[in-house]
Protein backbone atom coordinates (compact mmCIF):
# COMPACT_ATOMS: atom_id res chain seq x y z
CA UNK A 1 0.00 0.00 0.00
CA UNK A 2 1.37 3.36 -0.65
CA UNK A 3 1.45 5.93 1.92
CA UNK A 4 -0.21 8.91 1.69
CA UNK A 5 1.40 12.19 0.76
CA UNK A 6 3.07 14.35 3.59
CA UNK A 7 3.05 17.70 3.66
CA UNK A 8 6.72 19.28 5.33
CA UNK A 9 6.21 23.18 6.07
CA UNK A 10 9.49 24.29 6.61
CA UNK A 11 9.99 27.38 8.02
CA UNK A 12 12.55 29.61 10.89
CA UNK A 13 12.84 30.94 13.96
CA UNK A 14 11.60 34.61 13.57
CA UNK A 15 13.73 37.90 14.66
CA UNK A 16 11.10 38.04 17.64
CA UNK A 17 11.77 34.95 18.86
CA UNK A 18 15.77 35.16 18.60
CA UNK A 19 15.12 38.08 20.46
CA UNK A 20 13.09 36.74 23.58
CA UNK A 21 15.61 33.91 23.71
CA UNK A 22 18.61 36.06 24.19
CA UNK A 23 16.64 38.58 26.15
CA UNK A 24 14.59 35.96 28.01
CA UNK A 25 11.20 38.55 28.00
CA UNK A 26 9.22 40.66 25.67
CA UNK A 27 10.32 43.64 28.10
CA UNK A 28 13.83 42.95 28.19
CA UNK A 29 13.75 42.51 24.26
CA UNK A 30 11.71 45.95 24.11
CA UNK A 31 14.22 47.41 26.43
CA UNK A 32 17.16 46.69 24.43
CA UNK A 33 15.82 47.82 20.93
CA UNK A 34 14.45 50.91 23.17
CA UNK A 35 17.79 51.55 24.43
CA UNK A 36 19.14 52.01 20.55
CA UNK A 37 16.09 54.27 19.22
CA UNK A 38 14.25 51.09 18.42
CA UNK A 39 10.99 49.63 18.51
CA UNK A 40 9.83 45.93 19.05
CA UNK A 41 6.58 46.42 17.88
CA UNK A 42 7.20 46.20 14.53
CA UNK A 43 9.69 43.19 14.93
CA UNK A 44 6.74 41.28 16.94
CA UNK A 45 4.15 41.95 14.00
CA UNK A 46 6.46 40.46 11.58
CA UNK A 47 6.46 37.46 13.90
CA UNK A 48 2.91 37.36 14.41
CA UNK A 49 2.16 37.54 10.12
CA UNK A 50 4.77 34.56 9.96
CA UNK A 51 3.04 32.16 12.49
CA UNK A 52 -0.55 33.36 11.26
CA UNK A 53 0.77 32.11 7.63
CA UNK A 54 2.53 29.07 9.07
CA UNK A 55 -1.12 28.26 11.10
CA UNK A 56 -3.12 28.77 8.02
CA UNK A 57 -1.30 26.49 5.78
CA UNK A 58 -1.38 24.02 8.63
CA UNK A 59 -4.98 24.07 8.02
CA UNK A 60 -4.97 23.72 4.90
CA UNK A 61 -3.74 20.16 4.65
CA UNK A 62 -6.22 17.35 3.47
CA UNK A 63 -7.31 15.75 6.13
CA UNK A 64 -5.91 12.23 4.72
CA UNK A 65 -2.33 13.60 4.41
CA UNK A 66 0.33 13.43 7.09
CA UNK A 67 1.82 16.65 8.11
CA UNK A 68 5.06 17.52 10.38
CA UNK A 69 7.30 20.47 10.42
CA UNK A 70 10.76 21.26 10.50
CA UNK A 71 13.05 24.54 11.24
CA UNK A 72 15.52 25.25 8.96
CA UNK A 73 18.48 24.79 12.09
CA UNK A 74 17.37 21.20 11.47
CA UNK A 75 16.74 20.76 7.82
CA UNK A 76 20.30 18.84 7.93
CA UNK A 77 19.18 15.78 10.04
CA UNK A 78 15.70 15.61 8.53
CA UNK A 79 14.62 12.87 6.51
CA UNK A 80 12.48 13.65 3.52
CA UNK A 81 10.88 10.89 1.58
CA UNK A 82 9.91 10.74 -2.26
CA UNK A 83 6.07 10.71 -0.92
CA UNK A 84 6.81 13.97 0.51
CA UNK A 85 4.76 18.09 -0.51
CA UNK A 86 7.54 20.70 0.82
CA UNK A 87 5.76 23.84 1.67
CA UNK A 88 8.16 26.35 2.81
CA UNK A 89 6.94 29.54 4.50
CA UNK A 90 9.18 32.32 4.81
CA UNK A 91 11.70 33.91 2.45
CA UNK A 92 13.19 33.12 -0.89
CA UNK A 93 16.22 32.38 0.62
CA UNK A 94 14.23 29.69 2.97
CA UNK A 95 13.72 27.58 -0.47
CA UNK A 96 17.29 27.68 -0.99
CA UNK A 97 18.27 26.21 2.46
CA UNK A 98 16.04 23.24 1.75
CA UNK A 99 16.58 22.72 -2.18
CA UNK A 100 20.25 21.37 -1.25
CA UNK A 101 18.55 18.27 0.94
CA UNK A 102 15.59 17.41 -1.37
CA UNK A 103 15.54 14.72 -3.93
CA UNK A 104 12.93 15.81 -6.68
CA UNK A 105 10.01 16.50 -4.14
CA UNK A 106 7.27 19.28 -5.68
CA UNK A 107 8.23 22.53 -3.00
CA UNK A 108 5.40 25.01 -2.92
CA UNK A 109 6.79 28.76 -1.74
CA UNK A 110 4.43 30.74 0.56
CA UNK A 111 5.36 34.35 1.11
CA UNK A 112 5.12 34.50 4.97
CA UNK A 113 5.02 38.64 4.80
CA UNK A 114 4.43 39.84 1.87
CA UNK A 115 5.66 43.06 0.34
CA UNK A 116 9.08 42.16 2.41
CA UNK A 117 10.46 39.45 -0.09
CA UNK A 118 11.13 39.49 -3.60
CA UNK A 119 8.89 36.66 -4.11
CA UNK A 120 10.89 34.70 -6.75
CA UNK A 121 10.95 31.59 -5.14
CA UNK A 122 8.34 32.27 -2.58
CA UNK A 123 5.21 32.76 -4.92
CA UNK A 124 2.32 32.74 -3.28
CA UNK A 125 0.14 34.11 -0.87
CA UNK A 126 -0.69 31.46 2.02
CA UNK A 127 -4.33 31.53 0.97
CA UNK A 128 -3.35 29.83 -1.69
CA UNK A 129 -2.51 26.43 -0.15
CA UNK A 130 -5.82 24.97 0.10
CA UNK A 131 -5.58 24.68 -3.97
CA UNK A 132 -1.73 24.26 -4.19
CA UNK A 133 -1.04 21.25 -1.64
CA UNK A 134 -3.29 18.38 -3.58
CA UNK A 135 -2.65 20.21 -7.08
CA UNK A 136 1.53 19.34 -5.99
CA UNK A 137 0.80 16.25 -4.97
CA UNK A 138 -1.01 15.37 -8.76
CA UNK A 139 0.98 13.75 -11.75
CA UNK A 140 -0.11 16.83 -13.80
CA UNK A 141 1.28 19.68 -11.39
CA UNK A 142 3.09 22.66 -13.20
CA UNK A 143 6.48 23.25 -12.08
CA UNK A 144 9.72 24.80 -13.01
CA UNK A 145 12.92 22.83 -12.58
CA UNK A 146 15.42 24.94 -11.46
CA UNK A 147 19.12 24.23 -11.80
CA UNK A 148 21.68 23.43 -8.77
CA UNK A 149 24.85 23.96 -8.60
CA UNK A 150 27.09 20.62 -7.18
CA UNK A 151 30.44 20.32 -5.37
CA UNK A 152 32.34 17.00 -5.53
CA UNK A 153 35.52 16.32 -3.79
CA UNK A 154 38.41 14.21 -5.04
CA UNK A 155 37.62 12.15 -1.80
CA UNK A 156 34.40 11.87 -2.52
CA UNK A 157 32.73 14.68 -0.66
CA UNK A 158 29.63 16.67 -1.99
CA UNK A 159 27.62 19.64 -1.65
CA UNK A 160 24.34 20.77 -3.50
CA UNK A 161 23.22 24.71 -3.74
CA UNK A 162 20.68 26.38 -5.24
CA UNK A 163 22.00 30.23 -5.71
CA UNK A 164 26.27 29.28 -5.76
CA UNK A 165 28.79 27.37 -4.11
CA UNK A 166 32.11 30.08 -2.62
CA UNK A 167 34.97 28.19 -2.34
CA UNK A 168 37.53 30.00 -0.36
CA UNK A 169 38.84 31.13 3.09
CA UNK A 170 37.33 31.01 5.98
CA UNK A 171 38.36 34.24 7.21
CA UNK A 172 40.12 37.32 5.87
CA UNK A 173 43.22 35.85 4.44
CA UNK A 174 44.26 35.19 0.85
CA UNK A 175 43.12 32.50 -1.44
CA UNK A 176 45.64 30.07 -3.33
CA UNK A 177 45.03 27.49 -5.35
CA UNK A 178 45.02 26.57 -9.55
CA UNK A 179 41.89 26.55 -11.44
CA UNK A 180 41.21 24.71 -14.80
CA UNK A 181 38.74 24.67 -16.93
CA UNK A 182 36.76 21.66 -18.39
CA UNK A 183 37.14 21.19 -21.95
CA UNK A 184 40.69 23.47 -22.39
CA UNK A 185 43.92 22.19 -23.53
CA UNK A 186 45.48 24.87 -21.52
CA UNK A 187 47.07 24.54 -18.30
CA UNK A 188 45.71 25.42 -14.94
CA UNK A 189 46.06 29.08 -13.66
CA UNK A 190 47.84 29.45 -10.08
CA UNK A 191 46.02 32.12 -8.37
CA UNK A 192 45.76 33.82 -5.13
CA UNK A 193 42.38 35.90 -4.50
CA UNK A 194 39.24 36.10 -2.03
CA UNK A 195 37.60 32.95 -3.37
CA UNK A 196 35.65 32.04 -6.67
CA UNK A 197 31.77 31.85 -7.32
CA UNK A 198 30.37 29.34 -9.22
CA UNK A 199 26.37 29.67 -9.00
CA UNK A 200 23.13 29.35 -11.47
CA UNK A 201 20.27 31.56 -13.08
CA UNK A 202 18.39 31.51 -10.01
CA UNK A 203 21.66 32.68 -7.87
CA UNK A 204 22.38 35.48 -10.57
CA UNK A 205 19.45 37.22 -8.91
CA UNK A 206 21.39 37.74 -5.75
CA UNK A 207 25.89 37.50 -4.89
CA UNK A 208 26.47 36.81 -8.59
CA UNK A 209 24.69 39.76 -9.65
CA UNK A 210 26.33 42.15 -7.09
CA UNK A 211 29.59 40.80 -8.21
CA UNK A 212 28.17 41.10 -12.60
CA UNK A 213 27.38 44.64 -11.59
CA UNK A 214 30.48 45.59 -9.48
CA UNK A 215 32.84 44.52 -12.38
CA UNK A 216 30.69 45.88 -15.06
CA UNK A 217 30.70 42.14 -16.74
CA UNK A 218 29.69 41.93 -20.33
CA UNK A 219 28.46 38.04 -19.36
CA UNK A 220 24.87 37.58 -20.25
CA UNK A 221 23.97 35.61 -16.89
CA UNK A 222 21.41 32.35 -17.26
CA UNK A 223 18.05 32.17 -16.52
CA UNK A 224 17.04 30.03 -13.96
CA UNK A 225 16.20 26.84 -15.83
CA UNK A 226 19.45 27.58 -18.00
CA UNK A 227 21.84 24.10 -17.79
CA UNK A 228 25.02 27.03 -17.83
CA UNK A 229 26.30 28.44 -14.30
CA UNK A 230 28.46 31.41 -14.21
CA UNK A 231 31.43 31.89 -12.27
CA UNK A 232 33.57 34.85 -10.93
CA UNK A 233 36.96 35.18 -9.07
CA UNK A 234 36.99 37.46 -6.05
CA UNK A 235 39.95 40.20 -6.28
CA UNK A 236 42.43 37.79 -7.76
CA UNK A 237 45.66 39.74 -7.35
CA UNK A 238 48.48 39.16 -10.04
CA UNK A 239 52.12 38.60 -8.79
CA UNK A 240 55.36 36.68 -10.31
CA UNK A 241 53.41 33.58 -9.46
CA UNK A 242 49.95 34.16 -9.89
CA UNK A 243 47.72 35.00 -12.63
CA UNK A 244 44.28 36.85 -13.52
CA UNK A 245 43.48 35.95 -17.32
CA UNK A 246 40.67 33.91 -15.11
CA UNK A 247 38.61 36.02 -14.03
CA UNK A 248 35.17 35.27 -15.01
CA UNK A 249 32.94 32.73 -17.34
CA UNK A 250 30.20 30.51 -18.00
CA UNK A 251 30.24 26.64 -17.71
CA UNK A 252 28.29 24.84 -20.44
CA UNK A 253 25.86 22.17 -20.42
CA UNK A 254 28.60 19.36 -18.95
CA UNK A 255 31.88 21.57 -18.09
CA UNK A 256 32.87 22.71 -14.92
CA UNK A 257 35.29 24.42 -13.11
CA UNK A 258 38.01 22.27 -10.72
CA UNK A 259 39.95 23.92 -8.31
CA UNK A 260 43.12 22.07 -6.49
CA UNK A 261 44.11 23.85 -3.42
CA UNK A 262 47.50 25.77 -2.15
CA UNK A 263 46.64 26.76 0.63
CA UNK A 264 46.48 25.11 4.40
CA UNK A 265 42.38 24.85 4.45
CA UNK A 266 39.67 26.32 1.89
CA UNK A 267 35.89 25.59 2.53
CA UNK A 268 33.39 25.02 0.01
CA UNK A 269 29.66 26.24 1.39
CA UNK A 270 26.58 26.48 -0.84
CA UNK A 271 23.94 29.81 -0.31
CA UNK A 272 25.62 31.30 2.52
CA UNK A 273 25.05 28.56 5.43
CA UNK A 274 28.97 28.58 6.32
CA UNK A 275 27.86 26.10 9.25
CA UNK A 276 27.31 23.49 6.53
CA UNK A 277 30.90 23.58 4.44
CA UNK A 278 33.30 21.68 2.79
CA UNK A 279 36.88 21.56 4.67
CA UNK A 280 39.52 21.60 1.64
CA UNK A 281 43.11 21.15 2.83
CA UNK A 282 46.64 21.69 0.32
CA UNK A 283 46.61 19.14 -2.54
CA UNK A 284 42.35 18.30 -2.94
CA UNK A 285 40.64 19.36 -5.98
CA UNK A 286 37.06 20.01 -5.75
CA UNK A 287 35.25 19.92 -8.93
CA UNK A 288 32.10 22.49 -9.61
CA UNK A 289 29.30 21.80 -12.30
CA UNK A 290 25.48 21.67 -12.60
CA UNK A 291 24.25 19.24 -10.67
CA UNK A 292 21.57 16.34 -12.24
CA UNK A 293 19.06 16.92 -9.38
CA UNK A 294 16.89 20.43 -9.99
CA UNK A 295 14.74 21.92 -7.39
CA UNK A 296 10.76 21.43 -8.41
CA UNK A 297 9.17 24.50 -8.22
CA UNK A 298 5.42 24.47 -8.14
CA UNK A 299 4.20 27.30 -10.44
Amino acid sequence: MSLAPRAVLVHRTTEYEELLARHGTHGQAAFFLAARGRSVDAVRERHERTRRALAEVAGAVPLTWRQTRVERADLDRFLFGPEDVVVVVGQDGLVANAAKYLTGQPVIGIDADPGRNPGVLVRHRPDRARRLLPYAAGAGAAVDELTMVEAVTDDAQRLLALNEIYVGPPGHQTARYSLALDGTDAPPEAQASSGVLVGTGTGATGWLRSLWEQRSSTLALPAPSDARLAWFVREAWPSPTTGTTRVEGLLEAGRGLRLTVESDRLVAFGDGVESDALELTWGQTIHLTAAGSRLRLVH
